[in-house]
This record gives C-alpha cells, structure tokens and sequence, in this order.
C-alpha cells in the first residue's frame, strides 16, 4: 500500500431514489427536512456494474446516517440519472440534476463522462464529489470545485511499472486500452512511469468504448510477446481479452486498474481469472479489521441495495458518502455549497482505514494504492509484491 497522508470523519445514511420536482429551496436541494444529492453515472449497459455499485455504496453511506437522525437533521435524498458511460448523455444527465436543484453531483463514473460534465457543473457552480476516476484532468489544473476522494491513475500506474520491473525485472511490457480519455488517461500514466525508468511500451493495442471488440488488440499485442501486457479498460473488455489470451495459450502476466470494477472482472473471468492482478485505490472489502470496512459492511447489508456482497465498487460509494456526510456535518446547520467547500478542503479525515488530506489548491484526497490478485478460488487477496 502507498501512504501519503490522512482522511476523513463522518456518519453516513438511507436514501431514497426518486425523480422529483424543482423545489424552492433557500439554497439549492437544502429544505427543513432534507438535502438532495444528485448522480449522473452508467445504470445500463456493458459497466453497468460500476454506477449500480457507486450508487449502492452512497446510498447505504446514506441510509446509516439517516438512521441516526440525518445531519443536523436532515435527511440525505439521491436522485439518480443514466448516463450510459457517453460523454453526450452525461452532459444531457448533468443538466438534469441540476435542473432539480441538486446541492451536489456525487459518484460519477468514468473519465470521458466526467470531463464532459464537470465544466457543466461548474458553471452552475455545483460541487462535483468523488468521481469513480482517477483523471489527472480533475486534479490538475486544481479545480475548485472537484473534490477526489480516491488516489490518481498516475499513482496506480507507477505501480505497474515498479512492481513489474523490480519484481520481476521485466522489460517487454504491452499496454491493452480504451480508446478514449479514459484509456489515454491511462496510456500516459503508463509512459510517464516508463520514461522515468528509460523504457519503452513494446506494444499498444486498443478497443472502442462499450464494446469487447479486443481481437485485433490481442493479435497487435501478441506479435511483441510481452511479458506483461497493463490493461485500462472496464470488466467486460478486459475479461474477454484475458480469456482470449488464454485460449491461445498466450499468458503474459495481466495487470488492471481500479477503474475496472474488480468484482465484475472476476465474475466474467471464472476460472480464466486466477493470477490476474488489479490495483486498488480502497481497502480489502471483505477485511472486517478494518474499521470503515466494518462499517460499510453493516450499512450494506442494512441498506435497500440489490447486491448485499461486499466489493470494491460499493465501498468506493460508501466512502464518497461518508465524504460528503462528513463535510456537511461540518459546513453547519443551514449548509451552503460554498460552506460545503470549505468544509471539505480544509484539512485531513479519517474514517478508519481510509484517510485523506486537501490542502490549498490540492483536491486529491487519498493517494493509496493496494495490489490485489484473484486467486483460484476467484476471491481477491491483498499482496505486497508481484512475488508474494
């Protein structure tokens, strides 16, 4: 695990799910007996997994702090909007939200739906809070009203390549991405760790956006025989083009990034998935010992959610739901946005496990990175090494 520095408090609770009129709020989505949260993400389609997972981790975050009372009592309301992981329909989804006067946008997935709507938000100057990206488009330039909760692509992709170099002490190293800001986001991440190390990328392949069209990547990727192909790209793509590798008895060691959706990842690999590493920007959900993991646990299986197993994805929703309690607990009794913002940006939180810091013009919050493989069981471990 990669420290930096330290994180969060907070409180979390129920939610409710509803399309509701524009109300008159004396700040907007603030009434005497609730805040209204909004979420644009992908609820339908091939990463699916990734906004059902988001918005099953903010709403339990959600539902425990509604089971207390709310904050300074209020209760915590999200409303919902499918984007399907299109940058055109996340603007079209952004809009929507804020046209019902939502106080914030929480838990976006994906990078090019991200990028495409946080300039909306910000000309509504709506905060826009813990992205399912790790885009250094939204962290530099600084954006004052972004707030990461999770660690950077950057960061897991010096991981890559520290881990495959002294690990293993490999030097043929191919890269399989989406063809988007996403996947670029990645693809540069990757060039900057190698650049550091005076190394080159043997081979790149590519694949288009809700789609598992990967055979011509595999076949571009196979002639360089790398010894580990880095892989950027959600469950469905990256599954079909690890089980495809493996079909052709073609197995470099297969390295992903968070953005993925682990547990997803796992499910369509099956028995193709064992060896398999995925680098995380949250702890182990299924390690209780951990405080804020226990805790998700209990507001998980508490909470309306359909899928009540513990996973990477609702975890990352709980802890964008703490973040967001946790700074409205702070802002006041009669929260403002603005008050919301300073709240949040000022100083460092810890909610058990997880820590963040902000500081003037950092918007970064967590900077850990965790390595994690499938066993053959399919279940994730924790590893320190590409050797452990």
């Amino acid at each position: 695990m990669l420290n930096r520095r330290d994180i969060l408090s907070g409180l979390a609770s129920g939610v409710a799910i509803s399309v509701l009129p524009s109300h008159a709020f004396a700040e907007p989505g603030v009434a005497a007996d609730k805040i209204l949260l909004g979420q644009a993400a992908v609820f339908e389609g091939p990463a699916s997994a990734l906004g059902l997972g988001m918005r099953d981790g903010i709403m339990a975050a959600f539902a425990e702090a509604n089971g207390k009372g709310g904050v300074n009592g209020r209760k915590l309301e999200l409303v919902t909007q499918d984007d399907g992981y299109e940058p055109n329909k996340a603007i079209d989804a952004t809009k929507a939200l804020i046209a019902k006067d939502v106080f914030a946008l929480v838990g976006p997935v994906g990078t090019p739906t991200s990028m495409a709507a946080h300039p909306i938000a910000k000309e509504a100057g709506v905060p826009f809070i813990g992205a399912f990206t790790g885009a250094e488009g939204l962290r530099s330039p600084y954006q004052p009203h972004v707030v990461n909760v999770r660690a950077s692509y950057f960061q897991e992709t010096e991981m890559w390549i520290e881990r495959l170099t002294k690990d293993k002490g490999f030097s043929k190293i191919a890269i399989f991405y989406q063809d988007d800001a996403f996947g670029r986001a990645g693809l540069a991440g990757v060039k900057k760790a190698m650049d550091a190390r005076k190394m080159s990328l043997v081979a790149e392949g590519t694949f288009e956006r809700n789609t598992v069209a990967v055979r011509a990547a595999l076949l571009e990727i196979r002639k360089a025989s790398p010894e580990a192909v880095v892989m950027v790209g959600p469950y469905k793509p990256c599954a079909e083009f690890i089980k495809l590798c493996k079909q052709l008895k073609f197995e470099p060691v297969f390295m992903n990034i968070s953005f993925v959706g682990s547990d997803a990842l796992a499910a369509e690999l099956g028995a193709a998935g064992a060896g398999a590493y995925v680098t995380q920007v949250v702890p182990l959900p299924t390690d209780a010992s951990i405080p804020v993991v226990k805790a998700y646990q209990a507001a998980l299986a508490a909470s309306d959610a359909k899928d009540k197993k513990p996973g990477f994805v609702s975890l990352e929703g709980y802890l964008v739901g703490r973040t967001v309690i946790a700074a409205l607990e702070k802002a006041g009794k009669e929260p403002t946005r603005k008050a919301f913002m300073a709240a949040l940006t000022a100083g460092a939180y810890d909610f058990g496990g997880f820590k963040m810091a902000f500081g003037p013009d950092d918007n970064r919050g967590s900077d850990d990175v965790y390595l994690t493989v499938i066993g053959p069981d399919g279940a994730f471990k924790s590893v320190t090494s590409l050797t452990a």
